[in-house]
């Protein structure tokens, strides 16, 4: 396999799973967390590996 055809591949490969992402659930920007929120009060979600459990 050239380098060409690799890069082609894995283009076309993420072109599909974008696509697909993007076909099965629409983005909602109303039910999005604030991608910056510094000071708005807002507790943060999701996981962190380091943090204890409660």
């Amino acid at each position: 396999m050239t380098r060409r055809f690799t890069a082609t591949l894995m283009g076309l490969g993420l072109a599909a799973l974008l696509a697909f992402d993007l076909t099965t659930t629409p983005p909602n920007p109303y039910k999005a967390p604030a991608a910056v929120a510094f000071g708005s009060g807002q507790a943060s979600a999701g996981g962190f590996c380091g943090a204890l459990p409660n």
